[in-house]
């Protein structure tokens, strides 16, 4: 979700994922900052209430991890596909068993592991089979809530797959919602102050009950 600055972006078949891009250790030092004053600071706010298990999906290097670790009511974990990614939040101090290498459409966590889980700039880079397990894969192992931010197109309309520098899609909320609404009955949408040339952040918060 890296577009700041960026005036020219292609639409382009979702094929065209740039894995490659969570082994550069550019991307590494991104993630170290990018969520200063926006995000950051909202997941402190919808996880102070919270209690008990807590799964950061794509969690990267740590980095809200170790943020939301003053927290003494939460039991932090973290996923993501990238072993290099995980090795940096490992070196951050963060628990080597409190982390999996995964991609998490095919995690191996059971059901209802977790009481919360959330995610971060993260569930628009799946492709569209991926964001529909994605969050299949939320609503069975996470026992209350899940959290998700997403940027969302600011001009309203699905823009599709595009490729600023990560490879994204670039849709309306009414698209994003959609496929909240196919697997949770409640979801809620909260405006995120994240927002860059193209798109501005939003939270999709989902319960089961």
């Amino acid at each position: 979700m890296f577009f700041k600055h960026l005036k020219k972006y292609r639409h382009v078949s979702e094929n065209s994922q740039k894995l490659d891009l969570y082994w550069d250790s550019s991307m590494a030092s991104l993630l170290e900052t990018w969520g200063d004053g926006n995000a950051w600071e909202e997941i402190k706010f919808l996880m102070v209430n919270c209690k008990g298990k807590v799964l950061d999906i794509a969690c990267g290097t740590g980095k809200v991890i170790e943020i939301l670790a003053p927290f003494p009511n939460l039991e932090l974990y973290g996923c993501d596909i990238s072993d290099f990614l995980v090795q940096k939040a490992i070196d951050r101090g963060i628990k080597k068993e409190r982390l999996k290498v995964c991609d998490f459409t095919k995690n191996a966590y059971e059901e209802n592991a977790f009481d919360y889980s959330y995610s971060i700039g993260s569930l628009e880079h799946f492709t569209e089979e991926g964001i529909a397990q994605f969050i299949s894969e939320t609503y069975r192992i996470t026992r209350h809530g899940s959290y998700h931010q997403i940027p969302i197109s600011r001009s309203g309309k699905d823009e599709g797959w595009i490729i600023p520098y990560q490879a994204c899609f670039n849709n309306s909320v009414k698209w994003w919602v959609e496929k909240f609404k196919r697997v949770y009955k409640s979801v809620h949408v909260l405006n995120s102050s994240w927002k860059d040339d193209i798109s501005s952040g939003k939270w999709f918060v989902c319960f089961k009950d």
